[in-house]
């Protein structure tokens, strides 16, 4: 029997990890009030949309970058919503 490398155990723990973070991006930030912002929050929900699209149509076989690019929009997004709350105190 062929014994599995602990570093790829690792490796993919790591990336079912930043898959299972990578939450839909929300688009919860006024239109009317910071249209700019929530226009880059409704690109960010689209590119994400986009990804899902290209794992389900390479069966989830990108190598975990797609699930990382999933959590750093997840990542930007949150950024989105705190410039407008900083705004909204200003």
């Amino acid at each position: 029997m062929k014994r599995i490398p602990s570093e790829f155990i690792v490796v993919t723990f790591a990336l079912a990890a930043t898959a299972a973070c990578a939450q839909e991006p929300v688009q919860n930030i006024d239109p009317y009030r910071h249209g700019n912002l929530a226009a880059a929050q409704q690109l960010v929900r689209g590119a994400f949309d986009k990804i899902s699209a290209a794992q389900s149509a390479n069966n989830d076989r990108l190598g975990g970058h797609a699930a990382r690019a999933k959590a750093l929009l997840d990542q930007a997004n949150e950024e989105l919503k705190a410039a407008a709350l900083t705004a909204n105190r200003n």
